[in-house]
């Protein structure tokens, strides 16, 4: 598997974020050229009560399957980390259609229509919670919320129609499991994402990892945060980027190295062993 091949300090099961949307009676496809298409968005409020509640689990059970033969592969001694969509960015994908642009439908909605969007939350927020707890049943030692727009909000109208759904989602699984949250473009959101009493937050690359590191009191562990493109370039300048961070992070305990997203498809597997071992050659030293 890729984590032998890379020798990776742990591994994460990938399912795409929107199978969560079908038990709730999403049509989804995939269309060549253009990424995921919602069949029957929401358009208006009306259609955020016809959504189902069908069983999560008996409907993902594939996933489940993946996750525990995965599991027994990787041995006892390799983490694995769980993963979902976060409740706005599933909201966004559900009114949006599919690609999210700037989500312009979904902010109108959100302003025009409260008691849908906090019913539309509510629901997605309480499948979250079923999925990543199941996933944890079946094997995974962690799970990462990956709320991918959250960017595109105000701090004020994170608070207001999205941080209840995010605590609510935390707080009834992170006893069970720990938990990452992640989204990209947060930088002003950050100190509200530590709200959720998350125990791991994801930093992208766009935001300096001491300085941020620091407002958040060193309270939470942090993930992050090399910018994937830099992986596309030299040895030479993956190093000094690497060497970067390392430093920003000081040798405090609490700082997953990682991507400041994901990997980009056209990155050579060399370059990535290269950084693999080199983080790993640098932090021993940091450590001893």
């Amino acid at each position: 598997m890729p984590v032998n091949e890379l020798n990776v300090d742990a591994a994460i099961i990938f399912a795409d974020i929107l199978l969560l949307l079908e038990p709730l009676g999403t049509r989804l496809h995939f269309a060549a050229g253009e990424g995921p298409v919602i069949e029957n968005p929401i358009r208006d409020e009306c259609d955020v009560y016809r959504l189902e509640k069908n069983d999560i689990i008996a409907s993902l059970s594939y996933v489940f399957s993946a996750i525990s033969k995965a599991r027994v592969a990787l041995g006892k001694h390799l983490p694995l980390i769980g993963f979902s969509g976060g409740p706005f960015t599933l909201a966004a994908y559900l009114i949006e259609g599919g690609t999210v642009g700037n989500l312009a439908r979904t902010k109108t909605f959100m302003y025009e229509y409260p008691q849908a969007w906090q019913h539309l939350m509510t629901l997605l927020s309480s499948a979250c919670a079923q999925y990543l707890l199941q996933q944890k049943k079946a094997g995974v030692d962690i799970v990462q919320i990956f709320d991918s727009w959250l960017g595109y909000l105000s701090p004020a109208d994170f608070i207001q129609y999205v941080l209840p759904y995010s605590k609510n989602l935390v707080s009834t699984i992170k006893e069970a499991v720990p938990v990452i949250y992640f989204g990209t473009s947060t930088g002003s959101l950050l100190t509200l994402i530590h709200q959720t009493q998350c125990q791991v937050i994801g930093l992208d690359w766009r935001v300096d990892l001491s300085c941020t590191w620091k407002k958040l009191d060193y309270q939470v562990a942090v993930q992050g945060n090399l910018d994937p493109v830099i992986l596309l370039g030299n040895k030479e300048n993956i190093a000094k980027q690497a060497k970067r961070i390392l430093a920003e992070a000081a040798g405090r305990p609490g700082h997953i190295f990682n991507l400041g997203h994901g990997v980009l498809p056209e990155t050579p597997v060399e370059n990535v062993k290269y950084l693999i071992n080199l983080v790993h050659e640098l932090s021993g030293k940091i450590r001893s």
